[in-house]
């Protein structure tokens, strides 16, 4: 049976492997809240439930990926961009949780029987102390269900 040791330790493997991550953390959101500056890039991976359908388990997995947004002491002269590096940082987290996706979609992940069944992703903006932004993917992945009845 694919459990959630097992999934978890993919999915932190996968975002490892990514050059837009530094850390991974699992379990509460509460940790994200003692982060310290050289962990970011972070991800934080949430496990919010699992449904058996017989010969398959589904569970839904939040994906939390942010990064620091550094703020130019420069004088605003565009009010579109602004003085800071938010647009950069969404556009490469985006970037690697999309490749995170592809990897479940028909990547080694897929290969390896995470089969991804849905993905939405939702960007966000000062959701945390820190001065991060990012975006948080939830996906719900198809694993084989190795328990027998008897």
């Amino acid at each position: 049976m694919v459990g959630y040791y097992d999934i978890t330790t993919k999915i932190k493997d996968a975002l490892l492997a990514e050059p837009f991550c530094n850390t991974v953390t699992k379990g509460s959101i509460d940790r994200l809240m003692n982060a310290k500056k050289d962990a970011y890039p972070l991800s934080h991976v949430m496990v919010n439930s699992c449904t058996p359908n017989g010969a398959s388990l589904t569970y839904n997995v939040s994906i939390i990926s942010m990064d620091i947004v550094d703020v130019s002491k420069d004088e605003v002269t565009d009010i579109f961009i602004g003085n800071d590096n938010e647009d950069d940082v969404l556009n490469d987290i985006l970037s690697m949780l999309v490749r995170i996706v592809e990897l479940m979609r028909r990547g080694g992940l897929f290969s390896d029987l995470y089969q991804l069944e849905t993905a939405s992703l939702e960007p966000f903006v000062d959701r945390f102390e820190d001065n991060v932004a990012g975006w948080t993917l939830t996906v719900d992945i198809n694993v084989p269900n190795g328990v027998t009845v008897c």
